[in-house]
């Protein structure tokens, strides 16, 4: 009996064995690769709107980079300076605003104009009972109200002109009797920062209305009304 060639035979198979194991080991850690790369471009495309899975009546909050963001910041003590409603046209999604006018914007496109592409998503608590298809045409119908209206440097609770939470709350406000967020006065803000008091003086002069309404974006980001289901 010849019990080296009976050895050597033996080998045979157990290097076959592990060179298997191997390109095994190869194929599933090429195949984590690839699910990684996917769910990363997913949460790409997700975070710049593109699949970001919003829903008509959504509030979509960032900090502007507008000249009066950095005011209405601090008067308010929050981060989040700028706001709109979602909406969608033939399947895309969009954010009605109050900008220089009241208008449609790409969401993909109000997105990027955020400081840090950085946005928060709200949703109704409850949206999917109170939120019925009847009650999303009469949201959207009272916000069309306002379509072209000016914006409102001065923020009046007069309907011409109009700001950004303002747009919002009166839509939910006036179509479904939801006010989202308390209104306060102008005199209830933090008056005393030299950037909120350098644009009172640019709006105002010396006649400030310290007893106009107001909503902020603060009060509405802040309503227990409100559930967040997006944020990047």
């Amino acid at each position: 009996m010849n019990t080296t060639d009976e050895r050597s035979d033996d080998r045979v198979p157990r290097k076959a064995r592990r060179a298997s194991g191997d390109v095994g080991r190869q194929v599933a850690l090429q195949f984590v690769r690839i699910v990684v790369a996917l769910a990363l471009l997913a949460t790409a495309c997700s975070a710049d709107g593109r699949t970001l899975a919003v829903r008509d009546g959504d509030v979509i909050f960032h900090t502007s980079r507008s000249s009066q963001s950095l005011a209405i910041q601090r008067a308010t003590g929050s981060r989040y300076s700028h706001m709109g409603l979602i909406v969608h046209r033939k399947g895309k999604p969009f954010v009605f605003e109050a900008i220089s006018t009241v208008r449609l914007t790409p969401l993909e496109e109000w997105i990027a104009r955020g400081t840090g592409h950085h946005f928060v998503v709200k949703r109704l608590r409850d949206a999917d009972s109170l939120l019925t298809p009847a009650a999303l045409e009469k949201l959207r119908t009272e916000a069309r109200r306002f379509a072209g209206r000016p914006y409102d440097l001065t923020f009046g609770w007069a309907d011409d002109r109009i700001y950004c939470s303002e747009l919002v709350w009166k839509a939910y406000d006036r179509a479904l009797d939801i006010q989202l967020g308390d209104l306060q006065k102008v005199r209830d803000f933090d008056l005393s920062d030299p950037a909120v008091r350098a644009k009172m003086r640019e709006r105002y002069g010396n006649d400030i209305p310290l007893d106009e309404p107001v909503i902020s974006p603060a009060a509405m980001f802040g309503s227990p009304l409100l559930v967040t289901v997006a944020e990047r």
